[in-house]
């Protein structure tokens, strides 16, 4: 296999990165159909800017006038190869613990630091100037090659729902939004909430993101000083003031819940005792401290994505109102159809009531497929590397279309920084990416 990457290329290749990276695209406002900007300016900018570049590349773009989503085409043929990238980022976090600024790019020891380096305006960028090295070779098309490039991946997928309702699906293709060597399975995602009555005699507010295993949870009633005699004796860590009590778990993503430790969990699982209201009875005797769903559903897992993760990731109570937040990954072989109605049963239970916030579909291509064998060969003559696909609990835009999978751009057993601050990618491993990109798609398009 050749290597198409030329110092040119990795050259050109930084400026670009440094022209996305310096755009601070993540959620300002809330989704409006009373024009502006959907997502917010700083994303329309580096969604305009993306199109721009794949201009200067050679591609012919299209801006969605909503701006939603945009894409870069290259080619002609009776197949079109898709290569889903997305644009928007998280906000930049603890501005105190950034040793370089989150939106300006910059280059030390070997690593380009700011925010998006890894998730996923670097690996977008791999994959532009892995197309571009190919056109400078002098590589001919077979089939049409169109980049398409979300802009709220990180939130509720609205820009790539707006594309499949207008736009072509391609036929084929991978996300540069995961991990090597290749994600063939996709656990399907489901966020709910469970609401119910409120509570004169119980206050708690208890706020996180649903794919976030919760690392705290704060209580300010009267039984503090009892529910730290029995956190004492269960061992569970905790800090006790005059105001409040809190209790430490550990926090991970939600896509590998059992790895965490669930704070919210733990300080229900103690405080029925004290407060039986409804929610709370709810966690503690249907949930618990399981992170799989097993009082609720028994056990759900298969031998292809492994088994159900079950995630409480907010608990509100005020005098009105109750709401939980609940994150869910499901099996590849499982429909959540089935789910729901045992879940809404048990739940009805306890006079809490189902709302579903989000739903995505799992993703799955067979092993055996061509797409797969293609991309793992690469990868391997690469690399070296004989490490077999995997699966994830975690959710790409390949789950979006059909015969899609999650390619790279991160290397096994390299930092993964997406996500936190000094996010980083290290230049010897987007120069690798690019290599192994360029690869891909003269296999997919050229030959």
């Amino acid at each position: 296999m050749k290597n198409y990457i030329t110092q040119v290329i990795k050259e050109q290749s930084l400026s670009s990165l440094e022209r996305l990276v310096n755009i601070p695209s993540y959620i300002t406002q809330a989704e409006s159909e009373e024009g502006g900007f959907p997502f917010g300016e700083g994303i329309d900018r580096v969604l305009k800017e993306t199109l721009q570049l794949c201009k200067e590349l050679g591609m012919d773009t299209y801006y969605d006038p909503k701006g939603y989503y945009g894409y870069a085409d290259y080619g002609e043929g009776k197949e079109t190869v898709g290569i889903l990238c997305h644009l928007d980022v998280v906000p930049e976090g603890d501005t105190a613990k950034w040793h370089t600024s989150p939106f300006v790019a910059t280059e030390l020891d070997g690593v380009m630091y700011g925010r998006g380096t890894q998730d996923d305006k670097g690996p977008t960028i791999a994959v532009l100037y892995a197309f571009k090295a190919l056109v400078d070779a002098g590589e001919t098309f077979n089939r049409k090659l169109r980049f398409v490039f979300g802009t709220d991946e990180e939130s509720l997928w609205r820009g790539m729902d707006r594309y499949k309702q207008y736009e072509e699906i391609p036929d084929m293709g991978f996300v540069p939004d995961g991990a090597f060597p290749l994600t063939y399975a996709e656990k399907g995602l489901l966020q709910f909430k469970l609401t119910g009555p409120g509570s004169d005699k119980v206050k708690l507010n208890c706020p996180g993101a649903p794919n976030v295993v919760p690392a705290a949870a704060d209580y300010q009633g009267v039984e503090k000083k009892s529910l730290a005699e029995a956190f004492s004796q269960k061992g569970i860590q905790y800090k006790l003031t005059d105001e409040q009590i809190t209790v430490y778990g550990k926090s991970v993503h939600a896509s590998t819940a059992f790895e965490g430790v669930n704070a919210i969990n733990l300080l229900a699982t103690q405080l029925a005792v004290f407060q039986p209201h409804p929610a709370i009875s709810f966690l503690a005797e249907k949930v618990g401290e399981e992170a799989n769903g097993f009082s609720i559903f028994g056990k759900i897992s298969d031998e292809i994505s492994g088994q159900l993760t079950f995630n409480v990731a907010s608990l509100r109570i005020d005098e009105n109102h109750a709401e939980i937040m609940i994150d869910m990954r499901i099996p590849v072989s499982f429909s959540s159809t089935e789910l729901v109605k045992q879940l809404k049963e048990v739940a009805a239970d306890y006079g809490l009531e189902y709302q579903k916030y989000d739903e995505l579909p799992s993703l799955y291509v067979p092993k055996d497929s061509l797409l797969v064998k293609t991309l793992m060969d690469i990868y391997k003559d690469k690399t070296g590397d004989l490490k077999e696909p995997m699966t994830s609990g975690g959710a790409t835009y390949a789950r979006s279309m059909p015969n899609m999978v999650a390619f790279g751009a991160h290397f096994p057993g390299s930092p993964s920084l997406a996500h936190q601050e000094n996010e980083g990618i290290i230049l010897e491993e987007l120069n690798k990416a690019m290599d192994i990109y360029a690869e891909a798609i003269y296999q997919l398009c050229c030959k």
